[in-house]
């Protein structure tokens, strides 16, 4: 009974998966576009390579923000000034927001790791670019 009492709490603190030799634990990585809270969002940012890039869309700029994000690539140039350093290892995403701040939150990935939910003090969602999720 003391075994089974120790599996249940080790589970429910570190979300145990099956134990199948035979699968894989998928990973999923912050790396790539992604438009915040929604497909109609104007802003987007891009994850590269330790370093996170805005971009801001409004119907000014264009009518169809979906393929101008699409034609962004990262430091190209279209992003706002500055950018932020980050860094995302054992699931929680670390964002050097300057001057002494920064954004410290643990991710969750949803619909095959194309939606993340990011919990922090304002808690929200971020979309894959071209996903299909809601």
């Amino acid at each position: 009974m003391k075994k089974l009492l120790l599996a249940v709490l080790m589970c429910a603190t570190f979300s145990c998966q099956k134990d199948d030799s035979n699968e894989t634990p998928i990973v999923y990585d912050i790396e790539g576009k992604w438009l915040s809270n929604s497909a109609v969002s104007n802003t987007m940012y891009i994850f590269e390579d330790g370093v996170r890039y805005t971009y801001y869309c409004t119907s000014e700029i264009s009518d169809d923000c979906q393929s101008l994000y699409e034609s962004f690539q990262a430091n190209d140039g279209n992003h706002i000034p500055g950018t932020n350093p980050y860094t995302f290892e054992d699931g929680t995403l670390t964002v050097d927001l300057h001057f002494g701040n920064e954004l410290v939150a643990p991710l969750t990935f949803e619909c095959d790791g194309n939606k993340v939910f990011i919990e922090s003090l304002n808690p929200h969602y971020l979309y894959r670019l071209d996903s299909n999720c809601d």
